[in-house]
């Protein structure tokens, strides 16, 4: 024992040239693939705090060129986005919250497999996701409900995404049943179990369902710019669109632009909205990264 300890045994896989060709190939792949997707954000970024001459003149690439503030500081003082942002996150938390409800609710009956009917429902929300009513009878029925220019037709209508359901359903399902035969034998009921057992083992697919809502609430435009006629109700996505097919920041921008006139034009003041509308939701998903990689089941059973 003593003489084999200080043998070091190497179970490093030997590759092949081959081998080694293929992985150098993979990752000039991968790596151009990644500054295909990164460039625009990038150069939008760089332009948000570049200066005039650099932007007409095309220099920015992707960094600043004559960093300046003066965008950036024109879009926060706008009231207006302030305001769109408040509104953007307002339904964002809320949205998300409602969406995890209902979906945790409607997918645990259905990964039980002593749920009679279980399959017909099932079926029922898989012929949703290929066919609608449409935009019409959807507009028709919102209005019927009371609630056009209100936020609640940013949240109610897609309260339930039947793919969601399915994706937590099938997570559910695969839990051990030793789980919860042992739950019944501690007297556990049906709620208390879902409470105290399945959702503390499911944070990885509550992370990555929650992100999946979270991040549709905040890049929502279609249904704002259908049932949403108030301008104080104009969500983040709105608001960027008003600025960037009129060109232009709108009133409350008016003294703004003339006191940055000399230092701002317009692709400075679009690029700077579009990283005040997209940095947010980016500094969320670091936070949530780890869960979609994370085995939730493991060490929960043993022997």
């Amino acid at each position: 024992m003593a003489a084999s300890s200080g043998i070091k045994v190497n179970n490093k896989i030997r590759q092949t040239k081959g081998d080694i060709i293929f992985t150098s190939f993979n990752y000039v792949m991968l790596t151009i693939f990644t500054f295909i997707c990164m460039f625009p954000f990038v150069n939008t970024f760089a332009s948000a705090f570049s200066g005039n001459h650099a932007i007409q003149t095309g220099s920015v690439i992707l960094w600043p060129v004559d960093f300046q503030l003066d965008a950036m500081k024109a879009v926060l003082r706008d009231q207006t986005i302030i305001r769109a942002m408040g509104v953007t996150i307002y339904v964002t938390v809320l949205g998300t919250t409602l969406n995890m409800i209902f979906t945790i609710l409607t997918a645990y009956p259905l990964s039980r497999t002593d749920f009679k009917g279980r399959k017909y429902f099932m079926n029922y929300m898989i012929f949703t996701m290929m066919f609608s009513g449409g935009m019409i009878p959807g507009y028709l029925l919102i209005k019927e409900l009371g609630m056009l220019n209100s936020l609640w037709a940013l949240m109610i209508p897609g309260i339930m995404s039947a793919f969601n359901v399915i994706i937590m359903k099938t997570f559910f399902q695969n839990m051990p049943e030793e789980l919860r035969e042992a739950a019944i034998v501690d007297g556990c009921g049906n709620v208390r179990y879902l409470l105290r057992i399945v959702l503390p083992l499911s944070s990885a697919v509550l992370a990555t369902v929650g992100l999946f809502y979270a991040v549709n609430h905040w890049n929502s435009y279609m249904s704002a710019v259908i049932y949403i006629d108030s301008a104080d109700l104009y969500t983040l996505q709105v608001k960027l669109r008003n600025i960037l097919l009129l060109a232009q920041m709108e009133t409350s921008l008016e003294t703004l632009q003339t006191e940055v006139q000399l230092n701002v034009i317009e692709e400075s003041l679009k690029a700077a909205t579009v990283v005040v509308g997209t940095v947010p939701i980016l500094v969320v998903y670091p936070f949530l990264q780890k869960y979609f990689v994370k085995g939730a089941m493991l060490g929960s059973v043993k022997g």
